[in-house]
């Protein structure tokens, strides 16, 4: 998927006000949230599956496997309690974050999960007010043309985007023109267009912008740069894995001369969102954000294993062109939610082997091409990763005192003799250990506030109501 490029100009929409169309458009003041469905903005209702794609169109699934109420509400209530106690949870079971991810987020709070592992949730409160002024923003003329003239590509038969103008279209053109602001040197990639959409229909605008910030930066870097070098290096880490695990496909496309670049740059770069079934995209996209990059490497492994992967699958794709037809019309059964997702978790294809390939493929890049232009930031291969790379999240696991004395106040007059004579020793230091009743220590930094305020878990302090 290239990378669009627009030209700027004095004609070019400068807010997203023009998305509105006409004048009472939705879209005027703070009427911008997602919240509703534009599905009755054509006139008449409209019937949708529980996706909210309409009913009668291509991107409408037929029947599924439903969970069990009953399953379905015991599921709830364990991320509930992990989601509650988020910090924990990850700092110390980890693994059982994992396996309930690969069983399935329960849909009432798929999206309230996927800010915490994708750790947007605490990019948000760093950077609190900051999307509102991206929002408040213009931006870059070049880049709003290009952004406004994809919007109704992006799902058009789902209820949020069917409706020129609605709900769903301008706050993705919200999120878009926020992103551009936000990292100027990259601008704006047509892939990002159907990954926000994605998160927008789980969450609001500035939630679905800071989990794209952490797709970009953290899961997939480099991929939405101008000269996509990212992408092209896991096209070349993918066909190598392919040799492991798939040896006859590889053999073929070899044969064939099918750079990996001509197949996989829409799976990866969309995370599958516009190649899958809908109750697929939604199992891998769980996975990913626990997981990272491994899972779309999985995914691809498993597409190209189960469509070329024997003799008797090449019969019918003999040349180059019915191969690429065969890769862009994927038999459905095996994109199929319970066998896909089956597949994907028995595939041992970990974050080493990735890093391995990574590092080949980097020197083989190098000998060829030179350096890379675009440096890019280290990949962090999910949830577990990312908490572990912003230090501050952990802070909030530190037990905090109840009870911290101002400086120079009388000891409790229930302190032990000795504790007595080491504070006479040593005088009464105004930053320092205070010795409490219950025997903690509290500390007193130079100008800290009497009044002590413990620091919670982002997750206690949660008080929204899920996001549907």
């Amino acid at each position: 998927m290239a990378k669009s490029r627009g030209a700027s100009g004095p004609g070019a929409p400068g807010s997203r006000e023009s998305l509105a169309g006409a004048p009472g458009a939705a879209g005027a003041g703070d009427e911008l949230s997602s919240l509703g469905s534009d599905s009755e903005a054509n006139g008449g209702e409209r019937r949708v599956d529980k996706f909210g794609f309409i009913v009668g169109s291509q991107s409408a699934e037929g029947p599924l496997e439903e969970v069990p109420l009953e399953v379905l509400r015991q599921r709830e209530s364990k991320w509930l309690d992990m989601l509650n106690n988020w910090d924990k949870w990850m700092a110390k079971k980890h693994k059982k974050i994992r396996l309930r991810c690969q069983k399935g987020i329960p849909p009432s709070l798929r999206g309230r999960a996927w800010q915490y592992l994708s750790g947007g949730k605490v990019k948000l409160e760093q950077n609190a007010g900051r999307f509102d002024e991206l929002d408040l923003s213009l931006g870059d003329p070049k880049w709003l043309d290009v952004i406004e003239r994809d919007l109704h590509r992006q799902f058009p038969f789902h209820e949020m985007f069917v409706s020129r103008g609605g709900h769903g279209q301008q706050d993705l053109f919200r999120v878009l023109k926020a992103y551009t602001l936000y990292r100027p040197e990259e601008g704006y990639c047509q892939a990002q267009a159907p990954v926000a959409a994605v998160l927008l229909m789980h969450m609001p605008a500035e939630q679905a912008f800071w989990c794209l910030v952490q797709i970009c930066e953290k899961y997939l870097p480099g991929y939405y740069s101008e000269k996509l070098e990212a992408i092209q290096l896991d096209g070349e880490i993918l066909f190598s894995l392919l040799h492991r695990f798939a040896p006859v496909a590889y053999k073929h496309l070899s044969k064939q001369k099918i750079d990996p670049i001509l197949y996989m740059t829409e799976w990866f770069m969309c995370a599958f969102s516009r190649t899958l079934p809908w109750s697929s995209v939604l199992r891998v996209w769980d996975m990913f954000f626990c997981e990272g990059v491994k899972i779309l490497f999985r995914v691809g492994l498993v597409l190209l294993k189960n469509t070329l992967g024997s003799s008797e699958k090449l019969k019918s794709c003999q040349g180059q062109y019915e191969t690429m037809e065969r890769l862009r019309a994927l038999n459905p059964k095996m994109m199929q939610e319970a066998f896909l997702v089956q597949e994907i978790i028995e595939l041992p294809v970990t974050e080493r082997h990735i890093e391995r390939e990574h590092l080949i493929q980097l020197k083989k890049w190098k000998e060829t091409h030179g350096e890379l232009q675009c440096r890019s930031p280290p990949r962090l291969h999910g949830a577990k990763a990312i908490s572990n790379s912003e230090p501050h999240s952990l802070k909030v696991l530190d037990p905090s005192p109840s009870i911290i004395l101002p400086p120079r106040q009388a000891l409790p007059p229930k302190v032990r003799k000795k504790e007595k004579k080491q504070d006479q020793g040593k005088g009464k230091p105004a930053n320092g250990p205070i010795p409490e009743e219950n025997g903690a220590q509290a500390f007193l930094e130079p100008g800290a506030s009497l009044h002590h305020q413990s620091k919670e878990s982002l997750s206690s302090r949660e008080s929204e109501d899920t996001y549907l």
